[in-house]
């Protein structure tokens, strides 16, 4: 792995030729994103310094440069729901089987990722326990204990814990693994139209999250019947698209669970009229998978590339001192330069280790993502400048170190803008329209996210599934999306010929 190369061979890289020190560090990916995508991104989480493999599969560990990347995003969104009043807790990890099982389609849906604890010890347990692949099994009897009038209402609360989903097949770092960190949110109304609000405001923190801070371009819709949430009312969600794979992704999902749950659980609630009422209930969640589809979709064959809203670290600097140079002038430049940053609240640092030479350096930071380096060697030093160089498309431009602050400000904000708006190109570029089903299996081989009108049948939906499996996975509905283009009228499903009734989203997925 590569942080175990570098500390190997930290003594002897610090003085090698620029090619000789990244041959003996192992920086530098054996694969190229266009070439062979999922090698490449197993050497991106780890030569990045994201992850660790973990010695159980489908488990791993998630080091500081990930959390950090998940702590800004927590931060923004904790911040957002605590504005609509939602409070946070925490439940068991534990779920009885008698609470799991209570609602039938619900369980049924999650029934092959349960794990189960049956042993405690040598000893078999007498009853077996589930550990949740998600909470509202867990949560709900004890908001029937706690809701018992309309002034209980509404209850809102979330929680940021782990899940377990025992995933069989293909696990990936952050994408699909059998263990994740998320928030969800439990919420209990009075009325399905508070419910219905609800949903599209959290909907709306989820595009924030993917576009704002992740520079992700995501389609907000609504999930098919087929698709939605197990015992759910409707699914919505924002999908994102990686364009290397062809696949759909869905980000995060805000769900209306409607009235199914309160019954089965006895959620009711007594109205200003004292009549005895069932509440409405929405649940909703997003999770660390949100850090795979950044590297997916930013990532390049130098690593890791982070949008500046969530770096950890926006800026390093890096000394380059030349034989015979000001060695000491300059890294006392470096330490101005950072500090006068960080008073700005940029987040920087500088790279004063001198086991490792100033190229060493680049590809390291590189791959980490970090969004600008700023270099300074004897000609910055003597001209007061200093040489700055984007993450994202490489480019090169020398400040001088009185505006420095202004133009690092103004960089990172068209880097964020930059990121942004090359993913949108790209994922637009991706997006193909169908009108009949040669168009859709034409579209589908060539790795398009295809829109399509659609008569809105389950039984259509299924032979989708049924007619396009294979070895790369059958395809399926994305989602239905909010902004409906126009559909003339005549215009016929492109699956069954009968008359359409909407536009949806289709393609492969993860």
């Amino acid at each position: 792995m590569a942080g175990g190369d570098k500390k190997s061979n930290a003594g002897s890289s610090g003085g090698g030729k620029k090619k000789e020190v990244k041959k003996e560090t192992g920086l530098g990916l054996s694969y190229k994103k266009d070439d062979n995508f999922g090698e490449w991104y197993s050497e991106v989480v780890v030569n990045s310094e994201m992850i660790e493999y973990y010695d159980i599969s489908g488990c791993y560990i998630l080091r500081p440069w990930a959390i950090s990347i998940w702590e800004i995003m927590q931060a923004f969104f904790d911040a957002e729901i605590k504005k609509m009043e939602v409070k946070n807790c925490y439940f068991p990890l534990f779920v009885s089987p008698g609470v799991l099982q209570k609602e039938k389609d619900h369980v049924e849906g999650f029934a092959p990722e349960v794990a189960w604890v049956t042993k405690s010890g040598k000893s078999d347990l007498e009853v077996p326990i589930a550990i949740r692949p998600t909470s509202e099994t867990v949560m709900y009897p004890y908001y029937s204990k706690w809701i018992r009038g309309h002034r209980d209402l509404p209850l809102k609360l979330n929680q940021w814990c782990n899940v377990v989903r025992w995933e069989f097949s293909n696990p990936t770092p952050f994408i699909r693994s059998r263990e994740f960190l998320w928030q969800e949110g439990h919420t209990a109304f009075a009325t399905k139209e508070e419910a219905d609000i609800e949903v599209l405001q959290i909907l709306e923190l989820y595009r924030q999250i993917y576009e704002e801070f992740l520079a992700i371009p995501v389609i907000k819709g609504k999930k098919t019947e087929m698709e939605k949430f197990a015992g759910g009312l409707y699914t919505t969600s924002v999908e994102a698209f990686i364009p290397n794979t062809g696949r759909g992704i869905q980000g995060a999902t805000s769900h209306c669970l409607g009235q199914n749950f309160a019954k089965m659980f006895e959620i009711n609630f007594e109205n200003e009229k004292g009549e005895k009422c069932m509440v409405w209930q929405n649940s909703w969640a997003y999770s660390t998978r949100t850090i795979g589809v950044m590297v997916m979709v930013h990532g390049d064959d130098k690593g890791l590339v982070l949008p500046p809203k969530v770096a950890a670290l926006q800026v390093v600097v890096v000394p380059v001192p030349y034989k015979d140079a000001d060695t000491q002038g300059i890294f006392d430049a470096c330490v101005e330069t950072v500090n006068a940053l960080s008073e700005a609240g940029i987040c920087a640092k500088a790279d004063l280790r001198d086991n490792y030479s100033p190229g060493w350096k680049y590809s390291d930071w590189e791959m980490k993502g970090v969004p600008i380096r700023i270099e300074i060697g004897p000609r910055d030093l003597a001209n007061n400048q200093v040489r700055v160089v984007r993450r994202d498309n490489g480019s090169k431009i020398d400040i001088s170190r009185v505006c420095l602050v202004e133009e690092v400000r103004g960089l990172l904000d068209k880097i964020q803008e930059n990121l942004f708006e090359v993913a949108k190109q790209k994922r637009d570029a991706c997006i193909q329209i169908a009108r009949t089903w040669d168009e859709f299996v034409k579209a589908l081989g060539e790795k398009k996210m295809i829109l399509a009108p659609w008569c809105d049948e389950q039984d259509v939906e299924k032979e989708v599934k049924d007619r396009t499996k294979g070895e790369l996975g059958a395809a399926k509905s994305l989602c239905t999306p909010f902004d409906q283009p126009e559909l003339p009228e005549g215009t016929k499903c492109f699956v069954s010929g009968k008359p359409a009734k909407k536009w949806t989203y289709w393609g492969r997925s993860y």
